[in-house]
């Protein structure tokens, strides 16, 4: 298994289902303010098989019409959702 590349994928793809958008719906927007990607991409990122850099996650929260913060494990969680992050990343790194 690939160690995760992002923390904010699952969010995205939960957000992105609520607001009944599709992968591709969501490139689009994406692509509206400036971030050519495709659908391969959301569905790498949702995955976590790509990482995120800061400006696309601003575009992806401006695409899905949500607050930044909102992408982000919830504060409660962050602990956890850091050390599992980490820690897959290392095992990776040591198998």
């Amino acid at each position: 298994m690939t160690s995760p590349q992002n923390i904010v994928g699952p969010r995205i793809r939960t957000l992105r289902r609520e607001k009944g958008l599709t992968q591709a719906m969501l490139a689009a927007r994406c692509g509206v303010l400036g971030w050519d990607i495709g659908e391969n991409t959301v569905t790498k990122i949702e995955t976590q098989l790509r990482c995120v850099v800061d400006s696309e996650l601003i575009c992806l929260a401006q695409a899905l019409e949500a607050d930044l913060e909102a992408l982000l494990p919830s504060s409660d969680k962050w602990k956890a959702t850091i050390t599992k992050f980490y820690s897959a990343r290392s095992s990776r790194l040591d198998g």
